[in-house]
């Protein structure tokens, strides 16, 4: 008699970044809840991890990749004063970005991000790994919150898109 074949099925753990954006696109589902994003230092690393999610389309509008301050004007109509004042990497900015996207889209929750990812700095006393996550909800005044990162250019911006979707899930969940 011949011995059973039995095979090993490898499953690669998904990290802990995409699973916090399968669970951002449910309870956004859930709450019938569309969201936006505007993205600075991450280039569109949110919104690459939260259209990898299988049914995203229903709750994820897209966003706006505003890296440079030029762009952050034209696109999302930032206020050259503002950024002048405060600068692109600051609470204003990042409010002012996350309020602008939930508008452009029509959205109920909006979220930015803005940042020195390194490994150079930007002349400002914002030291690298800065980062400023901004937010935008319907009916409510936008906010924006500090990190700081330490790593590499790209450990940087991948915790920032980390800590800004763990924000969108804190967010719609209260």
């Amino acid at each position: 008699m011949k011995p059973a074949r039995t095979s090993i099925l490898m499953v690669k753990a998904m990290p802990s970044i995409e699973l916090d954006a399968v669970s951002l696109i449910k309870l956004l589902a859930e709450k019938q809840l569309r969201l936006a994003v505007a993205e600075s230092c991450t280039g569109g690393l949110v919104g690459s991890l939260l259209s990898g999610v299988p049914g995203a389309s229903d709750v994820f509008w897209g966003g706006f990749i505003t890296y440079t301050v030029d762009a952050k004007q034209k696109m999302l109509g930032i206020d050259a004063a503002l950024l002048e004042r405060y600068g692109a990497v600051s609470m204003e900015c990042a409010s002012a970005m996350a309020a602008s996207v939930r508008e452009h889209a029509d959205a109920d929750l909006a979220l930015s991000v803005t940042g020195l990812a390194g490994p150079l700095g930007d002349g400002s006393l914002n030291p690298v790994g800065t980062v400023w996550i901004g937010s935008s909800r319907r009916g409510a005044p936008p906010f924006a919150q500090v990190q700081h990162f330490t790593g590499s250019r790209n450990e940087v911006r991948e915790k920032a898109a980390a800590a800004a979707i763990r924000l969108g899930i804190e967010l719609v969940k209260h």
